[in-house]
């Protein structure tokens, strides 16, 4: 039986859609960024190293490891699977990007971000060009994890199951339930 949009609009809050929109959009980003990277682990790694933030080695084993952390946070954002932890988790690696981005920016090395990709040196006019840009998509996707993290019903996920909230009448039904057997 379809339900009305009308009527599946008006039994959520405007919350809710929001956090549905929170959790897919950076869920879908963290994805798309771990797959455009995982056939290019070497790559990955250069990338992460690019930055000159960490040691070499250290570097080389985030960027390797970054894929796999963004597809598996991806994942359980969009299945809404500990969407505040993955939240704050998402938030942090945003920010995280944010000041890695900003700071290759103050320092004037002009490499491609590596986000959705390989990475590699850029010519210092298109860095400068772009490195704004992606500081704004990180602060958009910062501010989707944080709302996630604040916000706790999330519609149409997993955590709606599992961590349903225990009523009077939740405790009649299953009591009920366990009778009938």
């Amino acid at each position: 039986m379809l339900i009305p949009m009308k009527a599946l609009l008006a039994k959520h809050s405007w919350q809710q859609w929001l956090s549905l929109l929170a959790r897919l959009i950076l869920g879908v980003v963290l994805i798309v960024a771990g797959l455009t990277k995982i056939g290019n682990l070497n790559g990955a790694a250069s990338a992460a190293a690019a930055y000159h933030i960490l040691p070499y080695d250290l570097a080389q084993v985030v960027g390797m490891a970054l894929p796999f952390a963004e597809i598996g946070l991806g994942l359980l954002l969009v299945i809404g699977l500990f969407t505040r932890l993955a939240g704050v988790l998402g938030a942090l690696l945003m920010l995280a990007f944010i000041i890695a981005i900003a700071s290759v920016w103050a320092r004037g090395i002009s490499i491609d971000c590596g986000c959705f990709g390989s990475g590699g040196p850029l010519d210092p006019a298109e860095a400068v060009a772009k490195y704004p840009w992606e500081i704004a998509r990180d602060i958009a996707l910062t501010a989707c994890g944080v709302w996630l993290a604040g916000w706790g019903k999330h519609l149409w996920s997993v955590d709606a199951v599992l961590f349903r909230p225990i009523t009077v009448e939740s405790l009649a039904t299953a009591t009920r339930s366990t009778r009938r057997k």
